[in-house]
């Protein structure tokens, strides 16, 4: 959930200053984009990839101030529980070998978390929704040690009035619990794509990456079971909706926009815009008053990273000053394997590089309302969801990835000059089997489940033995 803050409580005078510099710096944002003073640099891309620590009989251990500690590296970092933690990659260009790379660079900070993890007597595991997770454990003393969170978590309540979170999901089952806190928040695990663009890119881009959520979210499903019930093929989705709902504006639609949302349209002119909705919409949550540079963007930043868009867009600044735009794309589940992962990337850039590239944008092909749609219908039902497409067409995902999506990925890629051997494994293979075979991480578990009894534990195990060969899931056995 972003840097850590110096403090936890706020009066109204804070909340006043933080408005106006929000302001101030809204206005220095809109020169930047007016004068088109950003990076121009090759596309780049990263990730953060969170995952969780494990006791020996594969249950939350919440460890993570000691395990920090002993990995000692800035890429690691805390989560919102103390049984979570995020590797964050450094970026690469989007040219030749970026996929082995990212691969080569996750492995590398991985092994030595799990010999760190190890040395405490834990396990790490990277999944969507951890089976062996319990509503007992989700408690404010196992909320990580950091200010931010118990800031966050005192604000959500506030803005509610000091109203229940509640966790409403009906799928293959029906759960429904109530908590005083947010940490419900941190049942829900994920691994959010990262790509640098310039500033005439950046609207495309942004729009893209909406639509593309809903193949994405059903290609990377891996989290069909919370508390022992059977739900989404993405159950993370609203999980994490719900467990910090938060009522900001009613769109021009009529509906009402939360704090984690889908978003209220493609941008028209500029990635201006969110920032902008930003300001006029969604109520301050941590007014942390700032005393730097207002060209650093403090406040505006901080804003940003308290509105949870699945799709959202980013400010960043280099040591000079210099701002870059990226977009960050939060839809994939976490896992199941190191190789699962990097093809998930090479998906979304394959994707996104192929539809840039057309004369007309996808978005005059499907409307705003209809990738919404699509992306909850995928979350539900994963590859076997029936969603709307270029034409009007209604497509089966799975059907759709074969015989379209994957052909213009590989075609994306390739246009980006990417090395053709990594293409041929990362998409034409571990891709490509896993939605021949229909074996995503959701489809594993529920077929592990089918096949044992509803034993989460055993499960987890096994699903443990499967990541750590890091193999493929479609190669993963029962």
């Amino acid at each position: 959930m972003g840097d850590e803050i110096s403090r936890r409580e706020f009066s109204p005078e804070d909340a006043r200053e933080f408005e106006s510099r929000l302001r101030d710096e809204t206005r220095i944002l809109t020169e930047w984009f007016d004068a088109d003073y950003f990076e121009t640099e090759t596309m780049k891309c990263g990730f953060e990839l969170e995952a969780c620590l494990l006791t020996d009989d594969f249950r939350p251990a919440p460890v993570n101030d000691e395990f920090l500690q002993k990995v000692d590296n800035p890429l690691v970092v805390p989560e919102l529980s103390k049984f979570n933690f995020e590797i964050n990659s450094t970026p690469h260009s989007l040219e030749g070998n970026i996929l082995s790379k990212l691969e080569e660079e996750l492995f590398r900070v991985w092994r030595i978390c799990e010999i760190r993890a190890e040395e405490i007597g834990s396990k790490l595991l990277t999944i969507g929704i951890l089976p062996t997770l319990c509503d007992e454990i989700l408690t404010i003393g196992n909320m990580s040690s950091l200010n931010r969170y118990s800031a966050l978590n005192r604000q959500a309540l506030r803005l509610r009035g000091g109203q229940p979170l509640e966790l409403k999901i009906e799928g293959r089952d029906f759960l429904h619990v109530q908590h005083q806190d947010v940490m419900l928040e941190s049942a829900a695990t994920s691994l959010q794509i990262h790509c640098q663009v310039t500033a005439d890119e950046a609207t495309r881009h942004y729009n893209l990456s909406q639509i593309l959520s809903a193949p994405m979210v059903a290609a990377a499903a891996n989290s069909p079971y919370l508390f022992g019930k059977d739900l989404w093929d993405e159950t993370r989705i609203p999980v994490f909706e719900q467990s910090v709902s938060l009522a900001s504006f009613i769109d021009d639609r009529g509906q009402v926009v939360r704090r984690v949302t889908f978003g209220t349209g493609y941008a028209q002119d500029s990635l201006l815009e969110p920032f902008l909705e930003n300001r006029d919409c969604f109520p301050v949550l941590l007014p942390l008053v700032i005393d730097d540079d207002p060209s650093w963007l403090s406040h505006l930043r901080l804003q940003n990273g308290t509105v949870w868009r699945w799709t959202r867009p980013l400010i960043g600044l280099n040591e000079e000053g210099k701002p870059h735009l990226r977009i960050e794309h939060r839809v994939p589940s976490a896992g199941p394997s190191i190789p699962d992962i990097i093809a998930n990337i090479a998906l979304l850039l394959g994707l996104t590089t192929y539809y840039a590239s057309r004369e007309r944008p996808l978005e005059h092909e499907i409307p705003f309302a209809i990738a919404k749609e699509n992306f909850y219908a995928a979350a539900k039902r994963g590859l076997r969801a029936k969603i709307k497409w270029e034409g009007g067409a209604t497509c089966v995902v799975e059907t759709l990835l074969d015989d379209i999506l994957l052909p213009a990925a590989k075609q994306g890629l390739q246009q980006a000059g990417l090395a053709q051997e990594e293409i041929d494994y990362y998409l034409g293979e571990v891709m490509a089997y896993r939605v021949k075979t229909g074996q995503n991480g959701a489809a594993w578990q529920r077929a592990y489940i089918a096949k044992h009894g509803s034993d989460f534990q055993e499960m987890t195990r096994a699903y443990y033995e499967n990541q750590k060969r890091n193999l493929p899931v479609y190669q993963w056995t029962m």
